[in-house]
């Protein structure tokens, strides 16, 4: 009887999924700040700083990478990343870095742009470049802001990542008056719905 290898454990398979990601974000960042251009870290990251902050057990990892920019400096980024050998596409009306000539477009940074409505039917504009504050390793969106984010999208993904920051304490009732008015009522429902 032939044993057929069954490759890496599926643990050692999530790892390197996770280290692809984070080795992603750091050059994409990198290039940025080398370049000089101001950017944040917005989407799934920017949850995992915020909630690492309290609890990192209670991290959720993510494939994305998403970057807030401004849209004037896009041509600068362009070149900065892919100096950094990510490749350019505008997909599906997305602007996108892909992670080398043949990746695919979960492997991909993604550009949000500062002050503009990530989708028509979004009720609120992401966040200006400015409401970004120093993480460890790159410029990371303010919490408030993220929060507005996420209320925005409020998409079943943007409701677990608010359910973990209210999970871990980042967010409670006390928000509800620092909102805009058409955002209270989402965050009400997560309050009253902690388990989904």
């Amino acid at each position: 009887m032939t044993l057929v290898p069954l490759g890496l454990p599926s643990w050692e398979r999530s790892r390197r999924a996770v280290d692809k990601v984070k080795n992603r974000l750091l050059r994409a960042t990198a290039a940025l700040e080398k370049a000089g251009v101001p950017y944040m870290v917005v989407g799934g990251n920017a949850v995992a700083v915020w909630v690492g902050r309290v609890d990192e057990g209670a991290v959720r990892y993510t494939q994305d990478v998403d970057l807030l920019i401004s849209r004037c400096d896009l041509e600068v980024i362009r070149a900065a990343l892919e100096a950094e050998g990510f490749v350019y596409r505008h997909v599906a009306s997305l602007d996108i870095f892909l992670d080398g000539p043949d990746a695919r477009p979960r492997d991909a940074v993604r550009l949000v742009f500062a002050g503009e409505r990530v989708r028509p039917d979004h009720v609120m504009p992401a966040p200006e470049i400015a409401e970004s504050e120093p993480s460890e390793a790159f410029r990371v969106v303010r919490l408030d802001a993220l929060v507005r984010m996420k209320l925005t999208s409020f998409r079943d993904k943007d409701r677990t990542h608010l359910r973990d920051m209210i999970d871990v304490g980042l967010v409670d009732a006390s928000w509800l008056p620092r909102l805009p008015e058409v955002l209270r009522p989402r965050l009400q429902v997560l309050l009253d719905t902690p388990d989904g």
